[in-house]
């Protein structure tokens, strides 16, 4: 069972250290934002490559976060019921929505998102605007990255629900993520 407990709080952890990469997102969202918003009040220009940057920085920010979001349960939840449950009742509920909602939903969205990222990577695709940022390819690869992270976040849910059903944690989960 240690084994089990050390792969959920290694995937915690990926997690935990993607989240705050992506954090800084927000930070550089802030600033372009505000740089853009100075361009136009005072020199009414505009830059659209960096205007573009806002679109990356948003989707480093939401898509890149997900599986930090769902290690802290930020996600939204239909608690009503849930919020009253036991430890061990929580912990049948996210095994469960992990296998039956979770991972097909993911495993949806990352096979139909493959060959859409794979072909603008084939091509390279750019913006469509001269000036633009031509690493349109990244941006769609972000897709890959949401599901890649939520994908192992869930895995992570599902090892410490088996190990909390079984009996083995009984962790808070502030105290599931260590050393990061």
């Amino acid at each position: 069972m240690e084994g089990i407990a050390k792969t959920a709080r290694a995937i915690d952890n990926v997690n935990e250290v993607i989240g705050k990469i992506t954090s800084w997102a927000a930070l550089g969202l802030v600033l372009v934002q505000f740089g853009i918003v100075m361009m136009n009040f005072l020199y009414s220009e505009g830059v659209i490559a960096v205007q573009e940057s806002l679109t990356y920085m948003h989707s480093l920010l939401f898509l890149g976060a997900a599986g930090y979001t769902l290690l802290h349960n930020g996600h939204v939840r239909v608690d009503i019921f849930y919020s009253k449950m036991n430890e061990k009742k929580k912990a049948y509920v996210n095994l469960l929505g992990s296998l039956i909602i979770l991972f097909p939903v993911l495993l949806f969205i990352g096979i139909y998102a493959w060959p859409f990222v794979a072909q603008s990577w084939q091509i390279l695709e750019g913006s469509i605007e001269t000036s633009g940022l031509h690493i349109v390819f990244i941006l769609k690869s972000m897709i890959l990255l949401f599901v890649f992270s939520t994908f192992i976040q869930g895995i992570a849910i599902s090892l410490h629900s088996i190990l909390v059903i079984m009996g083995y944690e009984h962790l808070e989960e502030e105290e599931l993520v260590e050393g990061v």
